[in-house]
């Protein structure tokens, strides 16, 4: 990287909630916020947002006429981005870049219009608008008002830090000064949560912790759906106000073998955290904050490209999917939160069921990874200092 990126604010709505202090005390706590709801008759484990949030949804949508058709993963994204904004001092028409993208986009929203269309054999006018992935930012463009480019993407898992990736090079070639990145995930449909029961990756678990994410001893697939936003504002160079800057970045991405597969050491984590650290001891790096979707395949092969990354430099390791669920293209920005809130308050969030750690004294540096289906991994790497 020419210069570091400065991460001047960072919102979030997700089932730790969307107040700092009350996020930062979910992380304190033990106890995962995975809870069951039925979905087509059933009962499933799924981790959702607070319904305080939801009241919030609900007076957006009457706040302009417009925004009623729109889908909970763009209302989401409006009030998270309102908050970062504000975090980071920016205001309504100031020249910034929009990217927040979504692995699922309207899910909600599309299988609403396609249930209809089954019924009726028709659909209403706004059914094509509102479904596309471009529907995310536009609409939070829509509201800040900005003046620069909206841009919407989905690569699946790993979309919002393909958002910072994507930031980080228009920030560096000097076309934009600012850049409002992140993801938005609203998956918690009867279809959707069929799907990764038919993927066989959905979690049946009945002990305390429906997610075993991080857990290598598990022998069957544990992963649980969540629903969230989150985005960041970043600027080039050195601010007063950064919570935390950007280092390294890296990116790389599997040979396809399967449309879900990851290779048994994730090459793809090898060669993205290589290029992200290509410039740091890595005796230097405090902590990971992993993917680790609480599936066999994909926690053992992320490990295992960590082990083969740093052999004797292992930092601690650590996941929040446990706790909040897997929240698609959103979780790579919650895996930023978690990072900059344990260098704020240089505690280690460990995982309560895995095995116990050695824990360093200061955390200075973490590296975040995220990976979606098809292998595109991306690592970060965030510091606490300029």
């Amino acid at each position: 990287m020419k210069e570091k990126i400065a991460i001047t604010s960072l919102a979030s709505i997700s089932p730790l909630g969307k107040n700092p202090e009350a996020i930062w005390r979910n992380y304190l706590s033990n106890e995962t916020l995975i809870s069951t709801k039925d979905f087509n008759g059933k009962p499933q484990f799924v981790a959702t947002i607070p319904q305080e949030i939801r009241n919030e949804i609900e007076e957006l949508k009457k706040s302009e006429i417009k925004y009623k058709a729109l889908d909970e993963t763009v209302l989401l994204s409006i009030l998270v981005s309102r908050q970062a904004i504000k975090n980071a001092g920016w205001k309504n028409g100031d020249d910034f870049g929009i990217n927040i993208g979504s692995s699922r986009g309207a899910t909600q929203l599309f299988e609403k219009h396609h249930k209809e269309f089954l019924e009726t054999g028709k659909t209403s006018t706004l059914a094509s608008p509102t479904t596309t992935l471009g529907n995310i930012s536009s609409w939070v463009a829509h509201d800040l008002k900005n003046n620069g480019p909206e841009i919407s993407h989905s690569i699946t898992c790993s979309t919002a830090l393909h958002a910072v990736l994507n930031a980080v090079a228009w920030l560096q070639s000097g076309m934009a000064n600012k850049f409002l990145v992140g993801g938005s995930e609203a998956p918690l449909t009867d279809f959707t949560i069929a799907q990764m029961h038919a993927l066989k990756i959905y979690s049946k678990e009945t002990s305390e912790y429906p997610c075993r994410a991080f857990d290598f001893t598990k022998t069957k697939n544990t992963m649980v759906l969540g629903e969230g936003a989150a985005v960041a504002c970043l600027e080039i160079g050195q601010k007063e106000n950064a919570l935390a800057y950007i280092e390294g970045i890296g990116y790389a991405t599997d040979d396809i073998e399967h449309n879900i597969s990851i290779s048994d050491e994730a090459n793809c984590f090898q060669k993205s955290m290589k290029m992200a650290l290509q410039n740091t001891k890595l005796e230097d790096v405090d902590a990971i904050v992993m993917h680790a979707p609480g599936t066999l395949k994909g926690d053992t092969s992320e490990y295992k490209a960590i082990q083969k990354t740093f052999n004797q430099n292992m930092p601690m390791l650590t996941t929040n999917k446990w706790k909040v669920g897997h929240t698609f293209g959103a979780s790579g920005m919650l895996n930023m939160e978690m990072a900059i809130m344990m260098m704020q308050h240089n505690q280690f969030i460990e995982v309560p069921f895995a095995e116990k750690q050695t824990i360093r004294k200061e955390i200075k540096k973490v590296l975040i990874n995220a990976v979606g289906f098809g292998g595109n991994a991306v690592s970060i790497l965030l510091s606490k200092e300029f």
